[in-house]
Formats: structure tokens, sequence, C-alpha cells
């Protein structure tokens, strides 16, 4: 993809009196700004929203509270919330066919560690890529994974969202030789330390070649695992 000539930059920047938006983004690393809403206003949070809208079709909002969340959906009926990861997406129209190679499968530990997973899911789905979710098979009932295998292999990108002590990512990266994305989440009794734990766990898998993001990270996981699936 080529970029625009840097003589075009300034008309491509849009300045608010609370935001600089950087219409840029698809052009540079092919997909709309993200509205990350902690710290902003509901109203805020809409007129960032408006512009991007306007521009490109479509918005995609992470991490917004009831109250951003309210605000999205009466300025926009149409948009898609997701009161579970905490995300706001209203699509384009007509919603354009995936573009990725093949599925990214949003893999989760246990029930708990679902919001930061639709996180996940969500920021895929409006990167253009296909999804598929398999959810509560951690290593408490190994079982239940293995009877996935057919599932995991078929994947072109895998992301693995484990709390506790982590250990999921590493059984997945044992049986797979899909990327793995792995997602320490904040999930866990007192020794966990807020996620610590799995994220050391992650960092330190014996299964070769797991790539590991920050804690509850889903919309950096589905972020990288979309620039897999589109290389």
């Amino acid at each position: 993809m080529n970029s625009p000539d840097p003589n075009d930059w300034g008309r491509l920047i849009e300045r608010l009196s609370f935001a600089t938006i950087d219409h840029l983004r698809p052009e540079t690393q092919g997909h709309q700004e993200v509205i990350f809403c902690p710290g902003k206003t509901p109203d805020q949070v809409v007129g960032i929203a408006e512009r991007l809208a306007e521009r490109g079709g479509y918005f995609l909002a992470t991490r917004a509270e009831p109250a951003q969340q309210d605000a999205l959906a009466r300025r926009f009926p149409g948009a898609e919330v997701n009161a579970l990861g905490r995300t706001v997406y209203l699509s384009p129209d007509p919603d354009p066919t995936p573009s990725g190679r093949g599925t990214i499968l949003v893999v989760t530990a246990g029930t708990s560690d679902l919001p930061v997973a639709e996180e996940a899911a969500v920021t895929a789905r409006a990167f253009r890529n296909r999804v598929d979710r398999l959810t509560d098979v951690g290593v408490a009932g190994i079982h239940r994974l293995l009877t996935q295998t057919e599932a995991l292999r078929n994947a072109a990108v895998i992301i693995v969202v484990a709390g506790m002590e982590g250990a999921l990512p590493s059984v997945v990266g044992g049986l797979v030789r899909t990327p793995v994305i792995a997602v320490p989440t904040s999930v866990g009794y007192g020794a966990s330390f807020g996620g610590v734990a799995a994220l050391l766990a992650m960092l330190n898998s014996c299964a070769s070649g797991i790539t590991v993001v920050n804690i509850d990270n889903g919309f950096g996981a589905a972020a990288a695992a979309s620039r897999i699936n589109h290389t």
C-alpha cells in the first residue's frame, strides 16, 4: 500500500478542541484509528466517533463504560454494543467481506476471561477478519481442549486468553504450528498479582514461537493477529 505524499498529510489530520484525529491510519496501518474511551467524556467519545464515521463510514470504540456505550448507541442506533467486551462497533454499510487469508480463533481458558476475549474478537472482526470462538477450555479440564484439535489446526491465527497461572497458551502452542498470540488476564487469586503471574508464565513458555501481549490487552492481540492474517 502506497502512503500519501507528506504534503497531503495535513488534510488527513483533523483537529478538534479535545482531540487530533488521524485519518491517515488506513493508509499506514490498514485500519481506521480506534477510540480508546478511558479518560474521555461521553460527549468527547461521540464527537470523535462522528468524525470517524463521516470520513470512513465506521468506527470502533474500546473500553467503553456504560455511559459512553449509551451515548454512542443513542447517536448511532445501528452500532453494535458489546457490554461484556466493552466495545461499540459501527460497521460499514454494506459490511465488507473479510479480507484475511483465514480465520482468527479466540480461545479462552475460563468464562472469567471472556471480557478480554470479546474485546479481541470484536476488534478482529472490525479489522476485516473471520472470527471463531472456543470458550472455557482451560487446563483444569484439558480434555475439553483436546476434543477441539481440528478447530485449532484449521485456524490461521490463534489468540489464547488466560488468567490464573496462564498455562493454556503453552498447551495450544505445543499442539499447532499456527501463530499463537497469548493474552494474560488479571483474573486469579492473590498470588496471580493482577495478571503478572500469567504474563511471566507466558513469557517463559517452553512452546516455541508464542507471542505475548500485555495484561488484558485483547485489542493488541487482535491487531497483531490481523496483521499476520493479512500478510
